[in-house]
């Protein structure tokens, strides 16, 4: 398999806090702000987007490892952004920087790591 992804490759998206993204909502928390959990799945879905369009048919990315510190609350109606930079790529696994930023500037920020596989190949092995 052929991969070809530019160094320093970046993707970002955004949300708007909603109800069901507070720590309260998730659980996670007693507060009405956007949860950690929220943030982490947002941030990487930024970085399974990072690639997505440049894997071959069939193939898709799987999270493998993430640390994640959440450095500021947000509060429900506020946009957040969460921006992934593909750093490194050792064979099938892939490196990123992820961050994430509210309208008074960064909330949060971490390192996830993904691995490419074969989507059916994949399924297969989930089989019990």
């Amino acid at each position: 398999m052929e991969l070809n992804f530019d160094k320093d490759l970046k993707f970002s998206m955004e949300i708007t806090v909603e109800n069901k993204d507070t720590a309260n909502s998730y659980g996670s928390g007693d507060l009405d702000v956007f949860a950690t959990p929220a943030m982490t799945a947002l941030m990487e879905n930024a970085a399974r987007n990072c690639v997505l369009k440049g894997l071959p048919e069939g193939f898709t990315t799987v999270g493998m490892e993430i640390s994640v510190k959440h450095i500021k609350a947000t509060p429900i109606g506020v946009v957040v952004r969460a921006e992934a930079l593909l750093e490194k790529v050792e064979g099938k696994k892939l490196f990123f920087k992820i961050e994430a930023y509210d309208d008074l500037g960064k909330i949060g920020e971490g390192l996830h790591s993904r691995y490419i596989v074969n989507a059916k190949d994949f399924m297969k092995k989930t089989v019990r």
